[in-house]
């Protein structure tokens, strides 16, 4: 449906910025090519899609945000290389970002968001050990912050007084942010052998975001008569 507030820009553009060059080869191109399809399946499911956006829709994007990135921020812990190493140290606080926005004092009795996600949330991430694998997840979740900026655009109005601050956090460093992002993970994944990986990551990162996207939900007030 053409008038749906979108999750994230679509495959040929979500990672391409104003004036960056297409090499159309590489990890950049493959990792594109390679989640096309799930990036258009993402569009339709998540809660944001739907054509007029409430404040209940933006919280049960984030609980869902939430269960998707916290057990992979947590393996993260675990390794200081590929997308983990030092010069990529400044990492966003995302799940302190969806915190603060999911206990915001704008908020509804009646918009709180409660179990909303299957147990499926609670399961540690187990992915392969390898930097390349590893990049493939980031590249989703890096991704996913510049559609956040486009749907800050779309909704802050629509959806004050709540400040969306997971949405506006670091808007304006955004372009420069995914262009070191992206020159980074180039360098380090060249062989085909680390490309497949790469995808395999990026894969795997936005099949366990689908199945939670897809998993059944309930609100807060469900049971207020």
């Amino acid at each position: 449906m053409s008038n749906r507030t979108r999750l994230i820009p679509t495959p040929e553009s979500a990672t391409r910025l104003p004036g960056e060059a297409d090499t159309g080869s590489g990890v950049l191109n493959a990792l594109r090519v390679s989640t096309a399809e799930r990036h258009e399946l993402l569009h339709e499911i998540m809660p944001l899609s739907v054509e007029s956006v409430a404040l209940r829709d933006y919280l049960a994007h984030l609980a869902i945000l939430r269960a998707w990135l916290e057990p992979i921020e947590t393996w993260f812990k675990g390794f200081c290389d590929g997308p983990q190493s030092a010069t990529l140290a400044a990492r966003m606080n995302r799940l302190a970002l969806i915190d603060a926005d999911l206990s915001h004092g704008s908020i509804d009795p009646c918009d709180q968001i409660g179990a909303l996600v299957s147990t499926a949330a609670d399961h540690n991430w187990a992915g392969a050990q390898s930097a390349a694998y590893r990049w493939g997840v980031c590249y989703v979740i890096e991704g996913s912050q510049l559609g956040g900026a486009v749907l800050y655009a779309r909704l802050k109005n629509r959806l004050a007084p709540h400040p969306l601050g997971f949405l506006d956090a670091g808007r304006e460093a955004l372009g420069p942010r995914w262009q070191a992002f992206v020159r980074t993970m180039s360098a380090e994944v060249q062989t085909p052998a680390m490309i497949d990986e790469a995808c395999r990551g990026a894969a795997d990162a936005f099949d366990r975001l689908i199945d939670l996207a897809q998993a059944p939900t309930r609100a807060g007030c469900a049971n207020v008569v």
